[in-house]
């Protein structure tokens, strides 16, 4: 169920004038017992998924690249809600090998998985760049390390009949996959090829899906987008040589500061329906209800993820590139 609120916001410099900004918020089931996998939880919107998700009571296990941040993730979760059951593991979704590493750790513990969210990304570096295993850093970290991660944890995943949510963006409202260069070798473009990653993630969801109900395996798998906030995405992030945060990223504050683009806090909540609200089952696509902010609702499919002969395709493709096919 969602819940609005209004917080009255007065405008610097302009004491008389008003602005009503809506507060949204999900009731999410008790969730004691079970276990939830949440990527990219080390700040920012998967900090603020993890947090109800460990509120709710279930047991978080955050994957991250930064010791330090998850570590600083963990204590802000727990002293967000006491006695949270919360722990990290390391992950570094740009390298195959750390993917098969945390797959081998959390299979050798056999514990079943009931929620595992993909929302970990990277966005715009300012060169091209590749990851170590020699994919372009936004399809191979988006897209193929979440792939591979999903089924290096199959087995678990079917044992827990586990609810999987795939973190798209506003971004592949439009676009294609290029599949002649997937790996954007020949002409680089980099928005072009962010797009192409959360095309990518979309139609993976949907043929995980499909498969699973062809098969039995008992996984419903989502497509969730968090519209437009504040986040670290197009922070500045020395290590990916961006040096300064760019302007539009002030300019997404500022506007997610009067109300017309989500926060941090409503841009969680689609992720957290997708994976939570018993309402519904597989192949459904949650979002902010505008596609900017506001309340999160099930929306229409977008263009670019409808083709089922793509999700296939993307699929196949997937395997071949990651070296690895579904086991169970």
């Amino acid at each position: 169920m969602v819940t609005t609120t209004n917080q009255v916001l007065r405008r610097k410099n302009q004491p008389k004038e008003l602005l009503v900004a809506h507060v949204y918020d999900l009731d999410v089931p008790d969730l004691t017992g079970r276990i939830a996998i949440v990527t990219g939880a080390s700040d920012g919107i998967g900090t603020v998924i993890a947090t109800r998700l460990a509120q709710a009571g279930a047991e978080v296990v955050l994957p991250v690249r930064s010791k330090q941040k998850g570590d600083a993730a963990v204590q802000l979760i727990r002293a967000a809600v006491a006695g949270a059951k919360v722990t990290i593991r390391s992950l570094d979704l740009s390298s195959l090998e750390s993917v098969a590493a945390l797959g081998a750790t959390l299979m050798s513990e056999g514990r079943p998985i009931n929620i595992l969210i993909n929302n970990a990304g990277v966005m715009r570096p300012p060169t091209r760049q590749v990851t170590r295993d020699g994919f372009e850093l936004q399809w191979g970290t988006n897209h193929l390390g979440h792939f591979a991660l999903t089924l290096n944890l199959l087995p678990l995943l079917r044992e827990g009949r586990a609810r999987v949510t795939h973190q798209t963006s506003v971004a592949a409202r439009n676009g294609s996959m290029n599949w002649e260069d997937l790996n954007y070798e020949q002409s680089y473009d980099v928005m072009k090829a962010y797009t192409g990653s959360k095309i990518a993630v979309g139609l993976f969801a949907r043929e995980l899906d499909a498969r699973s109900r062809s098969n039995g395996w008992g996984i419903s798998s989502n497509i969730s987008h968090p519209g437009i906030s504040p986040t670290n995405l197009l922070a500045a992030q020395p290590a990916m040589g961006r040096d300064r945060m760019p302007p539009e990223r002030r300019l997404i504050g500022f506007l997610s500061q009067i109300g017309l683009a989500g926060t941090p806090q409503s841009a969680a909540l689609p992720a957290l329906m997708a994976a939570t609200d018993p309402e519904y089952g597989g192949d459904h696509f949650f979002g902010p209800k505008r596609t900017v902010g506001g309340p999160p609702a099930v929306k229409e499919l977008w263009a670019p993820l409808r083709d089922m002969d793509d999700a296939h395709r993307i699929w196949e493709v997937s395997e071949h590139l990651v070296g690895m096919r579904a086991t169970l």
